[in-house]
């Protein structure tokens, strides 16, 4: 009891440390994102914080399952560096007596990223991106903003930078109206002193410039056109219909079918994350060994390398059964049966040293090899 208690507390302080360095890493990297993407005009300042929300709720069971393996994998290391274990090991605990705790702190935890990548995270995905959609309707339904550039893509030609000094909010109409675009190698730069939008039946916008100078050169030549206009209109943007994403990442769990390779893929990723998180965790514990007269860093490394490859067999499952390379279940159990076979390796590794020599196969076939070379 006393053992069991011990260790599960030392697994939350370290995961409670490890989870919010681990969740302040995945929020500054996602607000950098979407910060140059505001800045860029290419997203709604409005949105970050939504669209924040639904990144970090995306990768919150990836950020879990790191979490509750460093929780293991640390506090057990610290344990074996201050020799700690082999107080343990004289008290009569068993390296494997180290899975009931480990088992008992992960389930809760195992149980939180499957909630989140079955159900939550799909929601997210799904979320984030019709609320992209809608923010992106709404910049391309207003007018131009006051001192901003902005680069707008009209359909199949090369993507336009738009400028405007002032707007008129009353007459809705623009004042010194810059653009500028590149086609056939030709630079073309449109300057007026005024404009408005306009928006044609079939939903192209138009803005309509008054009384403007436009500049054509090709780079590298002395060539060089100028032509004054009266009235001159710039797509800014084509009526598309919405396109619909039919991706699998979106759907509930239960709509996703073993039959569909896509939909089957999308299920090892699904399934996989919590059966890895646990195995992880289990994982760590023959991972923390420390020897405290060598160096220190060698099992964080090995360990390190355990969750990348697990995680990138995961990946290649997931990715060979999207495209119909291999059946659903043999994909589904590789990664895991791997995984497993690692774990069982390095528990035998670890159990021998502390085994008496009758139950080394390794010291049986020492002695008997011993003993034929002194007969012969």
């Amino acid at each position: 009891m006393i053992f069991d208690h011990a260790a599960r507390r030392e697994f939350a302080h370290a995961a409670s440390g490890i989870f919010v360095a681990l969740f302040a890493i995945l929020i500054s990297v996602q607000l950098i994102r979407l910060l140059s993407e505001a800045a860029g005009g290419r997203l709604a300042a409005e949105a970050v914080l939504a669209l924040l929300g639904f990144a970090a709720l995306r990768f919150l069971s990836i950020l879990l399952s790191l979490t509750l393996f460093m929780a293991v994998l640390l506090p057990l290391s610290r344990v074996y560096r201050d020799s700690e274990m082999v107080v343990w090991f004289s008290s009569g605990v068993a390296l494997t007596d180290w899975f009931r705790p480990v088992f008992r702190f992960a389930l809760p935890i195992v149980l939180a990223i499957a909630l989140l990548s079955m159900f939550l995270s799909p929601w997210a995905v799904l979320q984030s991106a019709n609320y992209r959609s809608q923010i992106e309707a709404k910049i391309n339904s207003l007018p131009l903003s006051p001192g901003v550039f902005r680069e707008v893509t009209s359909g199949s030609h090369a993507p336009r930078v738009f400028f405007v000094e002032k707007v008129d909010e009353k007459t809705a109409s623009f004042g010194n109206i810059f653009t500028s675009t590149v086609q056939d190698g030709r630079l073309g730069v449109v300057v007026a002193s005024n404009g408005q939008q306009e928006i044609m039946e079939n939903g192209d916008r138009f803005l309509m410039l008054d009384k403007g100078h436009r500049y054509e050169v090709e780079p590298g030549t002395p060539e060089f056109r100028i032509m004054e206009f009266e009235r001159y209109g710039v797509r800014i943007e084509e009526a598309k219909p919405p396109e619909q994403d039919d991706s699998p990442r979106h759907r509930l769990i239960w709509k996703l079918s073993k039959d569909n390779a896509r939909e089957a893929g999308e299920l090892i990723w699904r399934l996989g994350q919590p059966i890895a998180a646990l195995m992880l965790a289990l994982l760590a514990v023959p991972l923390s060994f420390v020897n405290p007269r060598a160096a220190h860093s060698t099992n964080l490394i090995l360990a390190i390398a355990a969750f990348a490859l697990y995680n990138n067999l995961l990946s290649i499952s997931q990715a060979w059964v999207a495209r119909g390379l291999f059946p659903f279940w043999p994909m589904f159990l590789f990664p895991h049966c791997l995984m497993l076979l690692i774990l069982m390796l390095l528990l035998y590794r670890r159990i021998a040293v502390f085994l008496p020599d009758r139950f080394s196969f390794f010291r049986m076939f020492q002695k008997a090899s011993a003993a034929k070379a002194t007969q012969s």
